[in-house]
């Protein structure tokens, strides 16, 4: 039995899934617990609404996915700023620091939400990536 568990966060409508052998155990949006509208910080209480719902700890889970691979958008987010300089200087200043406080420190970012319990593989797969329909 394999056991994945998805999470979408940092940028919009942090949200968390937990897929069991291919099949949807749990889902939710974080905002459904913080009633914050298009919450983007990380769905700490999804996670645990999922896990609870399968009857799981992190520690239990086989993978944990990310739906974006942070240093590829990071490159994007970059090769944007200079096509568009110096137009979109202010948002660049504001933009970076979180880059480089939190979202590509991606690993760590999960470990800590996952309480340090998880210690398997994180999968990042690219930005709107999916299987093939079979």
């Amino acid at each position: 039995m394999t056991t994945i568990l998805g999470i979408s966060a940092f940028y919009h409508d942090a949200a968390a899934v937990l897929v069991r052998d291919g099949a949807i155990v749990a889902a939710a949006q974080e905002e459904r617990f913080t009633r914050k509208k298009h919450d983007e910080q990380f769905p700490v209480a999804a996670i645990e609404y999922c896990l609870q719902e399968a009857g799981l700890r992190p520690e239990q889970i086989d993978y944990v996915g990310f739906y974006d691979k942070p240093f590829l958008k990071f490159e994007r987010l970059l090769e944007t700023y200079l096509a568009y300089a110096p137009s979109g200087f202010r948002s660049f200043l504001q933009a970076i620091p979180v880059w480089l406080k939190q979202k590509l420190h991606l690993r760590r970012e999960l470990n800590a939400g996952l309480q340090y319990a998880y210690r398997k593989q994180y999968v990042f797969a690219e930005h709107h990536e999916s299987p093939a329909a079979g």
